[in-house]
């Protein structure tokens, strides 16, 4: 089984920057966020109309979709579909912000960047009539912290992150997030965590029993504390090889996405440590600006057919929140996956990473200084 390595998130300090302005006055469970400004339909659509007469793009991240899915659109709802890649949320984020009329129809990101979106005005509420597929998703599917009740983004993802590691090259277990920070001696330099800005603070937020969209200064102060001392003792930051240097030795415990974690691979495990960890989703959502609105949703609904959800679960190897779709995966291969068995209720154990406006910055300087500091 191959697995397509994409990194969802990278540092942008511009970037950032300019979606805190952009989105100011966006808002985890730790607090509610804002009402949603998609929170009426902007326009009526047309549940009969024509589809042959509507053309969709869509941004996607690199092999997150299956290749034949413009084929397989066009043959199911005589829609033409156009598919272009996006890097990172970053990369798709300034496109979608920049002022310009994109062309785009719909776009795949990750929660708090729909978030993000929607606060700015840029998304369509949904209109659930036309998605009747909305059905196959999980009841807890609707309980995301930031978009509850699936207002203006449908999850097409969603996992949590924890360490992956070689049971045999690691004399104990980890359990908590303090075994990543402070490894056991045989684990010094052979450890890594990721670069990405929020899942970089992660292991020390939760270590501090911080919540992961922490605002802060203090609560940052000491994360960056604590990452800083961690530092000398890691092999390397790294959020898309991890799982490689995992199967030759080379390190013995990693950060990792859940999906990322090699589990088919003898001696190799996942554990959520004790303190808790996230919960992340990617999203699919409707641009205000798309002229294609029907087909738009007719796509999403077609994402939603169990049997073509079910790629993303059985290809990328990440849960969907579709019951349908989970049920109906190969069951050698879920039983293989030690994370592909998680419930939604133990998924809902994590804190949501939500969209923090401006305050997304203080985390932008935090990953800057520690991959500064020598």
């Amino acid at each position: 089984m191959s697995r397509t390595r994409y990194p969802r998130n990278l540092p942008a300090v511009a970037l950032a920057a300019g979606l805190a302005l952009a989105v100011s006055a966006c808002g985890g469970e730790a607090a509610d966020t804002a009402a949603p400004a998609a929170s009426a339909s902007s326009a009526q659509l047309n549940p009969n109309a024509d589809l042959s007469k509507q053309s969709i793009t869509i941004s996607v991240w690199d092999g997150y979709t299956p290749k034949e899915l413009a084929t397989e659109v066009k043959e199911k709802l005589k829609t033409e579909l156009k598919v272009t890649l996006h890097d990172t949320n970053e990369v798709i984020m300034a496109k979608l912000t920049g002022g310009a009329d994109t062309g785009l129809d719909v776009a795949f990101v990750s929660g708090q960047y729909a978030q993000a979106l929607n606060e700015a005005g840029l998304l369509e509420p949904l209109h659930p009539e036309l998605i009747p597929n909305l059905a196959n998703l999980y009841p807890e599917a609707k309980e995301l912290s930031y978009d509850k009740g699936n207002v203006f983004s449908v999850p097409y993802t969603w996992g949590t992150t924890g360490i992956c590691y070689r049971t045999d090259l690691v004399k104990t277990a980890p359990t908590s997030w303090n075994d990543l920070l402070n490894p056991p001696e045989e684990a010094v330099k052979k450890v890594t965590m990721m670069t990405t800005e929020r899942w970089l603070a992660l292991p020390a937020i939760k270590a501090l029993g911080y919540s992961v969209n922490t605002k802060s200064d203090e609560e940052i102060a000491k994360v960056k504390e604590a990452l800083l001392k961690a530092k000398p003792k890691l092999l390397a930051y790294d959020d898309t090889t991890f799982g490689e240097r995992l199967k030759t030795g080379e390190a013995v415990m990693v950060e990792a996405w859940d999906g990322w974690c090699p589990t088919t691979e003898k001696n190799i495990k996942f554990v959520v440590p004790k303190e808790g960890s996230d919960l992340w989703v990617d999203t699919m959502v409707v641009l205000k600006s798309s002229k294609n609105k029907e087909a738009a949703h007719a796509f999403i609904n077609y994402i939603l057919d169990p049997k073509v959800h079910g790629w993303a679960a059985e290809n990328i190897l990440y849960k969907v929140p579709n019951k349908a779709a989970m049920d109906a995966m190969n069951a050698e291969l879920k039983a293989a996956n030690a994370p592909l068995q998680m419930s939604p209720s133990d998924l809902l154990k994590g804190e949501s990473i939500i969209d923090l406006g401006e305050d997304s910055l203080k985390f932008t300087r935090l990953a800057t200084e520690v991959a500064a500091q020598q």
